[in-house]
């Protein structure tokens, strides 16, 4: 009777055990599925035209070749500017106003009609885009916003807002207690936007901003700094990134010094790190900002200030928060 009942249990349990596998592999396959379906088509596409006897060829200026961030941009405005049957180029900015100002001038002296920049410098990058419109060249400036008349359109989001947006989601987490540390990228206005916006609201619900450490938006910098963030601080409760190279590096350092279990951690942008965190449950949010949206809508722009067309000069795209109870539902940010 008793081998009876040990088997049935044994039985039960490999039933069981089966049953989770299934489910397990299916739901691996349906995220396998969503992921290679990769982000929705560009809903419209800008008619093109001839400019001087040819298809528009418009200039592309990221902030750096290294992130997810920025590759995708580049793949959402090449995408428009293939169905639209305009010409692209893209020049790695790489992390440096001079560069892409040099960038900006270089693509002007070789007659392109228009201009895409994601400025590294908001401030350093307005002397190169007036010149672009001296010599009738367009400037569309997607994601960092730069404020001079020059610029003929800007695509992005509040990043001030989404800052606060993600700093109440992490309040009603910690209840507006405990300390924060935080990895930034002081060289960027961007980022300095979100820090700024996220500080305010916490800081004005209780919860306090333990220190501040600058990844300088480079991946490897923002790990170094974060370990010595976390070393620092051996009882940080909580964290937040600004950039995908600081959350990045601050899971890496989460993950080598074993901190998984004590730490809470928000930040900026999805990677393959930022998912295995939020599968974990150890990242709680990450604003994810709509990447490919934003290459469409510049292309798009470019391509009809090119054209001689009049186009709307501020383009807002909506954030999302990714969470882990979500987080399956926005995979194909992964795919550049």
């Amino acid at each position: 009777m008793r081998r009876a009942v040990t088997l049935l249990a044994a039985l039960a349990l490999t039933l069981a055990m089966a049953g989770c596998d299934v489910a397990a592999r299916r739901e691996m396959a349906a995220e396998s599925q969503a992921a290679k379906a990769g982000p929705p088509p560009p809903a419209t596409v800008a008619q093109s035209c001839q400019v001087k006897g040819h298809q528009p060829r418009i200039g592309i200026i990221p902030i750096n070749l290294q992130a997810l961030f920025f590759n995708q941009i580049n793949t959402g405005a090449q995408r428009v500017a293939q169905q639209a049957g305009a010409q692209t180029q893209i020049v790695n900015g790489s992390d440096d106003s001079t560069t892409q100002a040099n960038a900006i001038d270089n693509l002007v002296a070789n007659q392109y009609d228009a201009i895409i920049v994601d400025a590294v410098d908001t401030d350093g990058i307005r002397p190169a885009i007036r010149r672009a419109k001296a010599a009738g060249v367009p400037v569309v400036a997607v994601d960092a916003t730069v404020d001079d008349p020059a610029v003929s359109a800007q695509v992005g989001v509040a990043n001030s807002a989404g800052g606060q947006q993600l700093a109440r989601e992490l309040l009603g987490i910690s209840g507006g207690k405990g300390e924060i540390g935080v990895v930034s990228a002081l060289n960027s206005t961007i980022q300095l936007e979100r820090q700024k916006g996220f500080t305010d609201e916490v800081t004005g619900h209780g919860m306090t901003i333990k220190t501040v450490v600058d990844g300088r938006n480079i991946q490897e910098n923002a790990q170094a700094v974060a370990e010595n963030l976390l070393t620092g601080n051996p009882d940080l409760p909580y964290a937040y990134a600004t950039g995908e190279p600081a959350l990045i590096g601050l899971a890496a350092a989460v993950t080598s010094q074993q901190r998984s279990k004590s730490i809470k951690v928000v930040g900026w942008d999805l990677s393959e790190q930022a998912v295995d965190g939020l599968r974990a449950g150890w990242i709680v949010g990450v604003v994810q900002q709509n990447t490919f949206q934003f290459g469409y809508d510049a292309m798009n722009a470019a391509i009809n200030l090119a054209c001689g067309r009049p186009v709307t000069r501020d383009i807002p795209v909506p954030i999302q928060i990714v969470t882990p109870a979500n987080v399956a539902d926005y995979l194909y940010y992964l795919e550049k």
